[in-house]
């Protein structure tokens, strides 16, 4: 007989399998992602039809297959009904599991990660019905939580280039900061300008025909120099934008209009950006976002 083993999770994802059963991908705190079969699921009398459906968390009793494990027995023990009841909740959450994909890892005990979804997905059920950025809001910050637990916390209170501080000047409208996917944060905008006209210096002077006279090879030995790359500027946040950003390793959202700050909207650019560059992949609910907040885009970056 198989083996049977318990574990409680969250289903993320979910999948037809056959006339009548479902593959189920699951962030479990004791084994991290697994994949089941939740047989006879898509059946109208299943009882494991209800229990297999988008961030229901379970107590399961998995036999284990020869190459998908099945449950066997389910037992919920918490829901998130408000998240099926508005289109941005649900496609924040679905956000917000795709990154948990990315970054899970199978047969290992995966608990913070397990408790910080469900944490963020019981903040985003409790938010008010409302049509507002608030949504963005803690979505950018469960991304930040989720980038920061899988070791990839963009640099954001310091410069990329000179790693000084970076202190966004709230009361100058044009104060503006570079954001570089590849450097890993945000940079500077006076230090990549003069870093920019310090390099185009250096290649006007090696293509002029004086210096290809002075700088001819000499066998006797070779001068090696390393040169700092110039990043590329993926985006620019204003200083408002910069303060929002920098506050997200923060427990709670910053005390700014939510509901009505379309510069969330940049903010989660950014963070979308950072986390499929890292990831390696697109961030497919990001499409339902930016459909579902359309009338509020004209802010993104």
């Amino acid at each position: 007989m198989s083996r049977t083993y318990k574990a409680t999770g969250i289903n993320l994802k979910t999948q037809a399998l056959g006339e009548s059963d479902k593959i189920v991908t699951i962030l479990t705190q004791e084994f991290g992602l697994i994949r089941a079969v939740a047989p006879g699921a898509r059946k109208h009398n299943s009882s494991l039809g209800g229990r297999s459906g988008m961030f229901i968390v379970n107590e399961l009793l998995i036999s284990q297959g020869r190459n998908l494990d099945t449950i066997t027995q389910a037992q919920t023990i918490k829901t998130y009904p408000g998240l099926t009841k508005n289109l941005g909740k649900l496609a924040a959450s679905q956000y917000l599991a795709e990154i948990v994909l990315c970054q899970a890892l199978s047969e290992q005990p995966q608990e913070e990660l397990y408790e910080l979804f469900n944490e963020h997905l019981q903040r985003l059920e409790s938010l008010p019905k409302t049509e507002g950025l608030d949504v963005i809001a803690h979505l950018s910050q469960g991304i930040f939580h989720l980038l920061s637990l899988a070791g990839l916390t963009p640099q954001v209170q310091v410069c990329c280039l000179t790693q000084l501080p970076l202190i966004p000047d709230l009361t100058n409208p044009n104060w503006k900061v570079g954001f570089s996917v590849p450097a890993g944060g945000t940079v500077c905008l006076q230090a990549w300008e003069g870093l920019r006209k310090e390099r185009e210096k250096e290649r006007r002077n090696l293509a002029s025909p004086q210096s290809a006279v002075t700088n001819l090879p000499n066998p006797d030995y070779e001068t090696v120099v390393h040169h700092q790359d110039l990043p590329v500027i993926s985006g620019r946040l204003n200083a408002k934008e910069l303060f929002m950003l920098q506050h997200l390793s923060q427990p709670e959202i910053i005390q700014i209009d939510a509901a009505t700050d379309a510069g969330w909207l940049s903010v989660e650019q950014i963070l979308r950006q950072y986390a499929q560059y890292h990831f390696g992949r697109p961030i497919r609910s990001a499409t339902l976002i930016d459909s579902y907040f359309a009338t509020n885009h004209d802010a993104i970056v």
